[in-house]
């Protein structure tokens, strides 16, 4: 009797089962990262589950079928950017693993879309969907349209993530998507500074009736056109509900040949990375160019330049200098744009600069062993500590002036300029004078190989300390400065305010260059001990 062959396994099946098999993998690896992993299914279920019950009582409200849709578009936009800001969350979003696999581009595309229907994220917008259609399902025609509606919105999120993953997945691997991962903080906090401007000016225009004519042009934009589908099929429109719907299964189909096109493209053409820098044999690589020509010359434009190249090639500088940029900026802007906030806030953006003299050693990691090799004496020490200081003024001082008159012109508050301006600048030198100490004092590693920690582990203490200290002395060194700004406002000496500019930036000055002299010294005692602290 002639044994059958068992039937091969669909590939759907097969990528089903390794999707299972890298979660359960993952979680293998540490204790810790299993309990991150329940935590983020406890909390995303009860997140979920308020969604669906507030969906619920918005029942019949007014104003529903506007907030459904602008949810049901901002949760599209998530999906979305998440593969360009989380590009390590998963194994899978990289395709150019399958490369050396005979595997044909329809049958992988349609593999893939079912294996990544896995997940925590697919189960969170499917609650969501079935939330946006029960609060506005009504009738037979309704509950048809949204039990279309409901897979049709998970699934383009899903292909909608895919095929921007798949676009652009060279540069996921690469350093620049390292950068806009370490940049999803930043992304997050100007988002709720957005979010909350939003609201406030929501609520000055006349509550969510104001959302309407937004709501109006997004109900014609995939995903949010299935949710809007169910609220026209309810209240009768049926073209316009069977219009929506086939918009959504055309930009679906749209969005799956663009994922299929990317994969085609990616796993038959060679990658070049390698071939850019092979056909271009005259590029010259051994000058400086333009920043070291205008920069000093010796020890201190070698420093500086350094520093510079460090902060636009570093991915972890990099990030914590746009970031610093961008909330020093957003504070007082956005306080002042809503008529809460005060020209003094501008003191933010010094604050947030100031800190990134902090733990200046910590960025070169092991390699400071080779700017351990050039220094011998203290006046050695002190020349390194001025160029990396002189390096961050380039940017700080001008950014400072930048915010703080930007801040001015919001409130319409010139007058209170030069002294803010000045407390502003003698803020900056106190952080320079403090940042150089702690840097002595106080260096801890900032680990290369995550995206997301920045300080080693058992280390955080040192962070901790370092970063506190320092910003509480720094206020205490500014007391002066301060204390002259209340005397004039208090005693009415409005007329002698516009000196505290030049006092301010004058002290500033003396403050960093005091906090120089005192660090090195200390640098110089302890190359030993800060190489042993930045190299782990």
């Amino acid at each position: 009797m002639t044994a059958v062959a068992p039937a091969p396994a669909s590939l759907t099946s097969v990528f089903v089962r390794l999707k299972l098999s890298l979660l359960r993998n993952g979680l293998r690896q540490s204790a810790g990262r299993t309990a991150a992993y329940i935590t983020s299914i406890v909390i995303t279920a009860v997140f979920a589950a308020a969604m669906l019950l507030s969906f619920v009582l918005m029942r019949g409200n007014a104003d529903t079928d506007s907030i459904v849709v602008l949810l049901t578009a901002v949760l599209a936009l998530s999906w979305t950017v998440m593969p360009l800001f989380v590009p390590g969350g998963d194994e899978t979003l990289d395709p150019s693993r399958l490369v050396m696999l005979p595997l044909r581009p329809r049958p992988l595309v349609r593999a893939l879309l079912v294996a990544s229907l896995v997940g925590v994220g697919p189960l969170f917008t499917l609650c969501i969907a079935l939330g946006a259609c029960l609060a506005l399902a009504h009738g037979a025609a309704g509950v048809a349209a949204a039990v279309l509606a409901v897979p049709l919105v998970v699934v383009v999120c899903v292909a909608l993530s895919r095929a921007v993953a798949a676009a652009n997945v060279r540069l996921l691997t690469s350093r620049k998507g390292r950068d806009l991962a370490i940049l999803s903080g930043l992304m997050i906090a100007v988002g709720i500074q957005v979010v909350n401007f939003g609201a406030q000016r929501l609520s000055r225009a006349g509550g969510l009736s104001s959302l309407e004519p937004a709501a109006a042009v997004v109900s014609w934009l995939p995903p949010s056109s299935a949710i809007a589908a169910v609220d026209s099929a309810s209240k009768g429109d049926h073209a316009v509900a069977a219009a929506r719907l086939l918009l959504t299964v055309v930009v679906l189909g749209a969005l799956l040949y663009w994922w299929q096109r990317s994969l085609v493209q990616l796993m038959t053409t060679p990658d070049g990375s390698t071939i850019g820098a092979a056909s271009e044999p005259g590029r010259d690589r051994a000058g400086t160019g333009l920043l070291g020509r205008l920069l000093p010359g010796g020890r201190t434009g070698t420093v500086m330049e350094r520093s510079l190249r460090y902060m636009w090639r570093d991915p972890k500088t990099k990030g914590s200098w746009v970031s610093s940029l961008a909330i020093g900026a957003i504070v007082p802007l956005f306080n002042a744009l809503q008529g809460t906030g005060s020209i003094y806030f501008a003191c933010f953006a010094s604050g947030m600069l100031g800190i990134q003299m902090y733990n200046q050693f910590g960025q070169d990691t092991s390699a400071f062993w080779m700017v351990a090799q050039t220094i011998s004496t203290t006046e050695d020490a002190y020349a390194e500590l001025r160029a990396r200081a002189l390096a961050l003024l380039l940017i700080t001082l001008p950014f400072t002036v930048l915010v703080t008159a930007a801040t001015a012109a919001a409130l319409g508050d010139w007058s209170s300029l030069p002294d803010a301006l000045g407390v502003a600048l003698a803020l900056l030198g106190a952080m320079l004078a403090t940042g150089a100490v702690t840097s002595a004092l106080f260096p801890y590693s900032i680990p290369q190989d995550s995206a997301y920690k920045n300080v080693a582990p058992g280390q955080g203490g040192l962070a901790w300390m370092s970063i506190f200290g320092g910003m509480i002395a720094g206020a205490l060194l500014c007391g002066p400065v301060i204390g002259a700004t209340i005397y004039l406002h208090v005693a009415d000496q409005e007329p002698l305010l516009w000196l505290l500019l030049p006092g301010g930036a004058l002290y500033g000055a003396l403050i960093a260059w005091a906090g120089l002299k005192i660090a090195a010294p200390r640098t110089a005692r302890r190359l030993p001990e800060i190489l042993a602290a930045v190299s782990k």
